[in-house]
């Protein structure tokens, strides 16, 4: 009996915890949603960015940016421009709030990021995209899966 409150307890926890994608996981994801040859760029500049936003990690949220917003998710989408986190102010250009891009569910994060690499800056919007990505072989990121 006292094994009952212990297990639910547990189970209380493990719900609360973030989803973390291998990442093979999620290139199969976002292949399926589309995102090999978006706006010309492929699967693994996606999976790169992911990698150095957010570890791959679905409820990741970046400490404060020096303009005072935010950034969410797996894609790390930021709180100024693309989600409204009701914190300052924002041009939410995806419409949603940034509550939306912190669960495991990442299709509005896909969603969002598509409209984000329709604007001029395109995948330059992420810095990790741009320092760690950008322009380099990328092949690492696909190989294996």
């Amino acid at each position: 009996m006292k094994a009952l409150p212990l297990t639910l307890l547990f189970l209380l926890i493990a719900a609360n915890e973030a989803k973390v994608y291998t990442k093979c996981e999620l290139l199969s994801i976002l292949r399926g949603k589309g995102m090999d040859g978006y706006q010309g760029y492929s699967v693994a500049n996606w999976i790169c960015m992911a990698y150095h936003e957010s570890r791959y990690n679905s409820r990741a949220v970046g400490p404060p940016n020096s303009d005072g917003s935010r950034d969410y998710g797996i894609f790390q989408i930021n709180s100024r421009y693309w989600c409204n986190n009701n914190q300052g102010p924002t041009a939410n250009g995806c419409n949603k709030p940034c509550s939306a891009f912190t669960n495991d569910d990442i299709t509005d994060d896909i969603e969002c990021a598509k409209r984000i690499v329709r604007d001029p800056q395109k995948m330059d919007a992420w810095v990790a995209w741009r320092n760690h990505c950008k322009g380099r072989d990328l092949s690492q990121w696909t190989r294996g899966c």
